[in-house]
């Protein structure tokens, strides 16, 4: 207002004044009001866009997101491991055997480059005795297919006329078929090599001569899929019956829908199982959590939690996200747990835990977590949120430390039990190449054709950790002798 309106109501009496202060007592209010709601409303997109930017900084070494997402963080990850740093120099150490290339003292053929006469003077070596300076070439064959007939004699007996023939060998059953080493390279090639079925048929047109179609493969590894049903079978009941087993499930494409591929394993066996749910019906239908009692070590999937065996949780994962929370706070706890968890992993690698260290490494861990108690900030929106139903919304350093107080015993159960591996790497390792599967082919067509390929891809995967000939092995199997002896130990 200008000072003549304000004089004008001075001089109108008090009530006018009275009627001015009013009014703008009136709009003081209501701009405070503004600005209240624009305060909030400022808190709450500076709390979304702190979000938004931790959410643009993980990436595959702060959190559980795959290597394949990088691309799209805001900060490209630097290379980090928790790993010690060694004494040892680069490279292969003492003792290694080593892959040199070394002459073979009974070559496969020998040619000999004679001379027979000097290059000099023209004389004649032919009746010298002469020395040799060998030089090996290691080379491929040529490869083809190679037919065996098989004929069966038919007589007449001269005695009563009856017509006599002879047998045709197990397993040749047509007129024309592949034999078993054709079909196992097949099924080789598709299920270990990971290759399409298309190149598998254009690798056998160029390498061997042979146009054999994308459909008789599919019968090929249909028949291998039937024959190594009471394998599997074995498989799962060994599992159930293990100690300490791993466990992982990732996303599988079938028909263009998203199905579930879940793997339990140990260093010697592997077990894979196609659903289409991810959580406790697929668990159940696979067989082997229900009324399991030894150590089941995941990635904290929940369903896990709802079988009564013991359970570890994947250090490695949490490793990340320590990573991530001291990434993006202030807070110190997340690194002193990764120190404290790396150093008690370095402690039982080296054998070095006692019943005294133990302890201290158990009060260590309770430190940390009263440390952190005391060092997250307390929610300014708690006492809001909690008059709202359902469960309370929390920072990621708040849940990643409630369940680090919660299950102690399952984290640090690599440390009281070394049957138990201090992370779930064993299924990672075991479910990667079913991905790599998927990034080569894409989706598979069939429910069926899921089920070939896991099923034998787990009797592959067994033979690999047992070091024995995949090719070999899967002959096996349409030998009629899958083997059976790979259950054991």
């Amino acid at each position: 207002m200008e000072r003549e309106e304000i004089l004008a109501v001075y001089e109108a009496g008090p009530e006018a004044v009275i009627e001015l202060v009013t009014r703008l007592l009136g709009i003081i209010e209501q701009q405070n009001l503004i600005i209240e709601q624009q305060a909030l409303q400022i808190a709450q997109l500076e709390e979304r866009v702190k979000h938004l930017e931790e959410m643009l900084d993980k990436n595959s070494c702060n959190s559980s997101k795959p290597p394949s997402t990088d691309s799209y963080a805001r900060k490209k990850p630097k290379v980090k491991t928790q790993r010690k740093k060694s004494d040892r120099s680069a490279g292969g150490q003492n003792g290694h055997p080593g892959t040199t290339l070394r002459m073979n003292d009974e070559p496969d053929e020998l040619v000999v480059h004679h001379i027979d006469k000097c290059i000099k003077c023209g004389g004649s070596l032919v009746s010298v005795s002469p020395d040799y300076e060998r030089r090996q070439v290691f080379d491929i064959p040529l490869i083809t297919i190679k037919c065996i007939e098989h004929r069966c004699e038919i007589k007449k007996c001269p005695e009563c006329s009856h017509m006599n023939k002879a047998v045709f060998p197990d397993g040749v059953t047509q007129p024309t078929q592949y034999g078993h080493r054709v079909r196992s390279f097949a099924v080789y090639l598709h299920t270990n090599q990971l290759l399409p079925y298309q190149r598998v048929v254009k690798l056998f047109s160029d390498i061997l001569g042979c146009r054999i179609s994308p459909a008789t493969i599919v019968n090929i590894e249909r028949n291998c899929y039937d024959k190594l049903e009471a394998f599997e079978s074995g498989v799962r009941y060994l599992l159930k019956q293990s100690h300490a087993i791993n466990l992982d499930e990732t996303g599988l494409r079938i028909n263009a829908s998203r199905n579930w591929l879940h793997v339990a394993g140990t260093k010697n066996l592997t077990y894979y199982f196609v659903h289409k749910k991810r959580g406790s019906q697929a668990m159940d239908s696979m067989g082997i959590l229900p009324g399991y009692t030894g150590v089941a070590t995941h990635d904290f999937w929940k369903p896990y939690y709802k079988y009564d065996c013991q359970h570890s949780l994947c250090n490695a994962h949490l490793l990340r996200e320590l990573t991530g929370v001291a990434e993006n706070s202030d807070q110190e706890w997340p690194k002193l747990m990764s120190d404290l968890l790396v150093c008690i992993k370095h402690q039982v690698d080296n054998g070095l835990l006692d019943t005294e260290l133990i302890q201290k490494f158990s009060e260590d861990y309770d430190h940390i977590t009263c440390y952190g108690m005391n060092e997250i900030p307390p929610d300014p929106e708690s006492d809001v949120q909690s008059k709202k139903r359902g469960r309370k919304k929390q920072t990621a350093a708040k849940n990643l430390l409630d369940r680090f107080m919660r299950f102690k015993e399952d984290i640090l159960r690599f440390m009281y039990d070394p049957d138990v591996s201090f992370d779930n790497n064993q299924a990672e390792r075991d479910i990667r190449m079913t991905k790599v599967q998927q990034k080569i082919s894409g989706t598979f067509r069939s429910e069926q054709g899921a089920r070939n390929f896991c099923r034998i891809r787990g009797y592959v995967s067994t033979v690999n950790k047992k070091s024995l000939s995949v090719i070999d092995s899967i002959s096996e199997i349409f030998n009629g002798n899958p083997l059976v002896y790979l259950l054991q130990n």
